[in-house]
């Protein structure tokens, strides 16, 4: 009987949310663009970058956001903080118009007047251990935020309500939310290695409210959360941002910053990239971030800048996009959302070359990707998110100059793969005794009722469709039609992966990951220990597959 209730369940959902695709009224969902240009006072690694170059490019980005009447953010690090120079151009600025708020990344001028000893090389060290919030004690992080907010009021007014960088740890961010209630934060995109910083396995792209411990990792539930929605930086190209530098230490970039040449500083690309994000389904809202450090100079990102404002301020005179400050969607999204909510980023079709699609879905639980190629499809990711799960810097600073956060691997098609070997959670069949991919055409990807994302992809010679309904807490799968009973997954990792899994049953697979005990649970179907690459197999049983991220032992 309980077989058969979760079967007859799982029908009535399906057969639900087709009705709801059709009878529910259209919710407006908000394609969000935040333009962020992020200011430091000097650039001790190129000797030609004067502090000079440094201020002429805030001066050009401000004359073209101007020009097309583009609102935006400007955030200042300390030491640009009290240079007179920025302080007069960003005064002259419109309120209504221009954001400024907090770089958060740590100079010599901060730490020193904070009573703290410098340890850099420079003026300004971009080791994680000297100039971001990580290498300093939980009281030295206080001394250091007062410390910029006393001088940015002083300077300004009043407090910044956005505070941004490549990451924040959960003390100082919860700091300055509770004593100068800042209302927005950003941090990087997802990258392994990049700079010395690994931020792998979270929240992929638009926004999440941070955990108490861990301020890379969503939180489940209101009263363990910090309320500043965190906006993932960069604009991630959705398709190859993922697999870029497979086989090397570190990834390349691939996002909308005007100085990467076959990315934000491409034509094409820009063009391709904003179409998805105006019409790929968001669920909730989609969301992008455009501008530049000046650290790079007006002379290595005009070119882009100046290709991608005028392409935004069209769209947003087509009310396809909207262009607003990062406070501006802080308290939008806080307005919205009690909880992290359940959004996806869609790419309905690839640049020219290429016959990829692929879509991410986010909840507060977990992430899955899906990624179709030559007509075949498989999960390239699925990670699950525990707000119980503490950064490495709760109470601890960092002692090296690199630093890393990670969530809960279940399926990792960059970290178990090899160029020549891709990871990654495999739709197959059986044919003729042989096992082979399943195979099929374009997917149809759509959101039916809120928090639910349906995938629906027709199989090959029309003797199906293989449909996936996406929710919080869990992943359903289901053939109709005329297809092959005998659909299976297989998870195949490359032949030196180091994975997580500690006991697969029939039921569930048990996994340790950065001391955390976790499990994945079929509700419907079974799973079976493979050998070699292929770890394991998932099989549905009366055509219904049903998984559960949530459950932790």
């Amino acid at each position: 009987m309980k077989l058969r209730a979760i079967i007859a369940t799982f029908t009535v959902l399906f057969v639900t949310l087709a009705s709801f695709a059709v009878t529910q009224k259209p919710k407006v969902k908000p394609k969000i663009v935040n333009i962020v240009n992020f200011i430091r006072l000097l650039e001790p690694r190129e000797p030609a970058v004067t502090e000079d170059v440094l201020y002429q490019t805030v001066v050009k980005q401000v004359e073209l956001m101007n020009k097309y009447k583009l609102r935006g953010t400007f955030l200042l690090q300390y030491d640009a903080l009290m240079d007179a120079r920025y302080q007069k151009l960003l005064k002259s600025l419109p309120a209504g118009s221009f954001e400024i708020g907090g770089w958060w990344e740590i100079p010599q001028p901060m730490v020193e007047k904070a009573g703290l000893k410098w340890r850099g090389r420079y003026p300004w060290d971009w080791h994680a251990n000297i100039g971001f919030s990580t290498g300093y004690t939980p009281e030295e992080r206080e001394k250091l935020a007062d410390v910029y907010m006393k001088d940015f009021k002083s300077i300004f007014g009043y407090y910044p309500k956005s505070v941004a960088s490549w990451f924040i740890d959960e003390h100082t961010l919860n700091y300055l939310y509770t004593k100068y209630h800042i209302i927005a934060s950003a941090n990087c995109k997802d990258q392994y290695g990049t700079d010395g910083y690994t931020l792998w396995g979270g929240y992929w792209n638009q926004a999440y409210y941070p955990s108490k411990v861990n301020s890379y990792m969503p939180a489940q539930n209101a009263a363990n959360q910090i309320p500043v929605p965190i906006f993932r930086m960069l604009g991630s190209d959705p398709v190859r941002q993922y697999d870029a530098g497979l086989g090397t230490s570190w990834q390349s970039v691939i996002t909308l910053e005007p100085v990467y040449k076959d990315a934000g500083g491409d034509a094409k690309w820009v063009s391709w990239f904003l179409k998805q994000l105006v019409e790929g389904e968001a669920m909730e809202f989609g969301y992008t971030q455009a501008g530049q450090e000046n650290s790079f100079t007006w002379d290595a990102m005009a070119k882009g800048l100046e290709m991608q404002m005028p392409l935004i301020a069209k769209l947003r005179d087509e009310k396809k996009v909207t262009v607003e400050t990062l406070a501006e969607s802080g308290a939008w999204f806080s307005k919205q959302y009690k909880v992290t909510p359940a959004t996806s980023v869609t790419v309905n079709e690839d640049l020219a070359g290429s016959n990829r699609q692929t879509v991410w879905f986010n909840s507060r639980f977990y992430r899955a990707n899906l990624l179709w190629e030559d007509g075949t499809l498989r999960f390239r990711d699925i990670h699950l998110f525990n707000e119980k799960l503490p950064s490495k810097y709760l109470t601890q600073k960092v002692e090296t100059n690199v630093c890393s956060f990670y969530t809960l691997p279940f399926v990792d098609g960059y970290l178990w793969s090899t160029p020549t070997d891709l990871a990654g959670l495999r739709f197959k069949t059986n044919v003729n005794g042989k096992e082979v991919p399943l195979t099929g055409g374009k997917p149809t990807i759509t959101n039916p009722t809120s928090g639910v994302l349906q995938v629906s992809w027709p199989l090959a010679s029309g003797k199906g469709t293989l449909h996936m309904v996406f929710t919080e807490k869990q992943l359903t799968v289901k053939v109709t039609g005329k297809a092959p009973a005998n659909w299976f997954l297989d998870m195949h990792v490359s032949a030196k992966a180091e994975l997580p899994f500690q006991v697969i049953n029939a039921s569930s697979v048990d996994s340790k990951f950065e001391g955390m005990d976790y499990k994945v649970r079929a509700l419907s179907g079974s799973f079976s220990k493979l050998a070699g690459q292929e770890v394991f197999r998932l099989k549905p049983i009366a055509g219904t597959l049903t998984l559960n991220f949530v459950e932790s032992r």
